[in-house]
């Protein structure tokens, strides 16, 4: 072969390698020699292999816990609020911030009882209907909130019986067994239930209502609660939260069968703060003007709810008790009745100073309990919460939100898409 000339084999090479570059296959990808086949072969094998781990979506009916569906244990914040003028510098407070970074694994707990109360709202939302049995419907709920926060005893479930209040009952119904309560399209339904763990409490409701006729009655309660949040800080005093909730409620007005209704803020009803494991902490948020000259403070939570109704804007206690909960300040006292220390050992041990109805003793197995039920009441150690009515044939509706005055802000931590 003479001086400069290519041999077969190099010209062989260099067009395949030409080839391989203009067809962008994985031979142009070997600068100096060719590739066999089956080695392109295993190297697409080792790539699909590499592929990226599905992340887990919720099924329909839920039934994923929700610390399956967030492997890295971090729960999304709910939304966020600035403070007014007078605390904006918290903002930007490094020492304010080092104070969050300390409660970090406090704010992570109530936000996955958060993240459970909206999946479980938006899976009824989708199956309420008229004809629904109430008790159906309360157990379809509670089992759903089991699922999601994984019930573990005392540290991590349901906070309270859920309130399926309809038209003028404005809260604290729920069915007891036996109860044959069917949903109506012409109802209004308080659909109010709390999740929490660790004892962190969502306080969370919003009203079901088929018929749109009912919509502005809705719609009151619901920017009322939010003119609530709205005005609701560090250093607030209660009764200008109250103020600014009934000058919205009380702007709508609501046509029923062709009369009209101005709403009426409910004045003896209220929001109020949340303890750990004890769902009224001692602070009462009004819903009218006048009332408590009482602070907000940082670090606290508050349930901000609003009742807006058609009837007196006043409710009284009536109906069969359904709700109980244990006193939380109570000490020791002695009881007579076996079968009274025999429920108190029950209630002490699956809902200690959360609240309860009496579905959930049966469903503990506990039969023929009234009597001993009944002592625990006179005796002061457990409390009743009967359902609290507005006059008949009034309509009551109720939105709720679960706040948090963190140091550098406001975090709506119940808030969702849905409201």
């Amino acid at each position: 072969m003479m001086a400069g000339e290519k041999s077969d084999t190099e010209i062989f090479v260099k067009e395949k390698l030409a080839s391989g570059l203009a067809n962008g296959s994985e031979e142009a990808s070997d600068h100096a020699h060719l590739v066999p086949q089956n080695e392109v072969t295993k190297k697409k094998k080792k790539k699909s292999k590499s592929k990226k781990k599905k992340e887990p979506v919720q099924t329909d009916p839920p039934s994923i816990p929700v610390i399956e569906l967030f492997p890295s244990g971090e729960f999304p914040e709910g939304e966020i609020q600035q403070y007014k003028d007078d605390n904006l510098w918290r903002t930007t407070s490094e020492e304010k911030r080092e104070l969050e970074r300390l409660e970090k694994p406090m704010y992570n707990a109530v936000r996955q009882a958060a993240e459970v109360h909206r999946q479980v709202r938006k899976y009824m939302k989708g199956i309420l209907k008229p004809g629904m049995l109430m008790t159906d419907l309360c157990e379809t709920l509670e089992n759903t909130v089991r699922k999601l926060i994984s019930e573990n005893g005392l540290q991590a479930g349901i906070a309270f019986p859920t309130g399926c209040s309809l038209n003028g009952v404005a809260a604290h119904w729920t069915p007891n067994s036996g109860d044959k309560t069917v949903l109506q399209y012409d109802d209004v339904m308080k659909l109010d239930f709390g999740t929490h763990v660790d004892g962190h409490i969502i306080d969370c409701a919003f009203t079901v209502a088929f018929n749109p006729m009912f919509d502005p009655l809705l719609e009151a309660a619901r920017e009322a609660t939010n003119m609530g949040i709205k005005e609701s800080g560090i250093d607030v005093r209660l009764c200008d939260v109250g103020a600014a909730i009934q000058e919205v409620m009380e702007s709508y007005e609501v046509e029923i069968n062709g009369k009209v209704f101005q709403v009426k803020s409910i004045r003896n009803l209220n929001g109020h703060s949340i303890g750990q494991y004890q769902i009224h902490a001692g602070k009462s948020v009004p819903i009218v003007k006048g009332g408590e000259q009482t602070k907000m403070e940082e670090g606290e939570f508050f349930a901000i709810e609003t009742f807006g109704s058609t009837g007196k804007g006043y409710v009284r206690e009536d109906l069969e008790c359904s709700h109980y909960m244990k006193n939380f300040d109570v000490g020791h006292i002695p009881l007579r009745l076996p079968r009274a220390k025999q429920l108190l050992a029950t209630i002490n041990k699956n809902f200690s100073t959360l609240a309860f109805c009496r579905r959930y003793l049966d469903r503990l197995g506990e039969t023929k309990y009234l009597m001993a039920l009944k002592n625990l009441c006179d005796a002061g150690i457990v409390q009743p919460y009967p359902p609290l009515c507005d006059i008949k044939g009034s309509y009551v509706s109720q939105f709720e939100h679960t706040i948090l005055l963190r140091p550098t802000c406001k975090e709506v931590i119940s808030r969702g898409d849905d409201y």
